[in-house]
């Protein structure tokens, strides 16, 4: 999606990198308070629709600080594993379409427990489980044949355990009410949108990631002194602009790295044509 890939040339200076960092942290002060405050968060910094509309507008974000799990044990196990997948969706996409997703995820809870309320007389109390549970999504959606430990002994790929809580949540959102829908629906609203409107499925795929690592390898073995990344149009390294992002097109041929400027403007490389020229895709 052209519009989507123009808006992050102009604004991903802004992103918030190692955005997991930060929001392992809120988990963490979640779980204290939950330790040692139990019910304040549910009476001061829940996502509470009625309460938002009268002025309590800090809800819109204190509610991201609700811990994953249920007991100091099991909290601290899914705050490693979604700290994990953060990190690594992070490390894949950038930190841009990172955050992009995961506050297009805070915005869909907001909406929703909007919604209900305004137009449906009900109040939801969303948490973050739904924001979790996107993430999930996302990492299986990128690295379907990754396997988990299911109750720490049996092995199984991420995209099953994806396609079985998937199924969840369609009988759920099936079977149950008006609001119930729209939770569902505007809570993973992000994962729908992100990934069918904007995503290169190919870019991710783990064959062009092994394929991106060998190249690396390739390029640890350089002199002292050499670059590590250069444009295949221009010829730009890292050290011409230490802000400057470089990124592999999956639909050339070989290993060909490009600059941000060129990333989506220049020719597709196949057997026996040129790497030069700035033409649209």
């Amino acid at each position: 999606m052209k519009f989507f890939y123009n808006l992050e040339r102009k604004f991903r200076k802004y992103a918030i990198p190692n955005l997991m960092y930060y929001i392992i942290g809120m988990y963490g002060v979640g779980l204290l308070m939950e330790m040692f405050a139990p019910g304040f968060y549910w009476q001061y910094l829940s996502l509470d629709a009625g309460m938002i509309l009268r002025g309590q507008v800090w809800r819109i974000a204190t509610f991201m600080i609700y811990p994953p799990g249920s007991g100091i044990f099991m909290s601290l196990i899914s705050m490693y594993l979604y700290y994990m997948l953060g990190v690594n969706l992070e490390r894949i996409w950038g930190a841009f379409r990172f955050n992009v997703y995961f506050f297009m995820g805070v915005i869909g809870h907001i909406a929703a427990a909007l919604v209900v309320y305004l137009f449906m007389g009900r109040t939801v109390y969303l948490t973050t489980e739904f924001l979790n549970y996107s993430l999930f999504f996302a990492f299986a959606a990128t690295f379907p044949d990754l396997e988990f430990l299911l109750f720490f002994v049996i092995p199984i790929k991420a995209k099953w355990l994806a396609m079985f809580n998937g199924v969840y949540f369609l009988y759920e959102f099936v079977r149950g009410n008006m609001a119930t829908r729209v939770t569902i629906f505007m809570s993973l609203f992000n994962f729908i949108l992100f990934f069918l409107l904007t995503r290169n499925l190919s870019r991710f795929n783990p064959k062009e990631i092994k394929r991106k690592q060998n190249f690396h390898k390739q390029m640890k073995m350089m002199p002292q002194g050499g670059t590590h990344h250069r444009c295949a149009v221009c010829g730009r390294t890292e050290k011409d602009s230490p802000n400057l992002e470089f990124r592999y097109c999956s639909k050339c041929e070989g290993s060909y790295e490009y600059c941000s400027e060129h990333l989506y403007t220049h020719k597709h490389v196949t057997s026996g044509s040129p790497t030069t020229g700035d033409t649209t895709n």
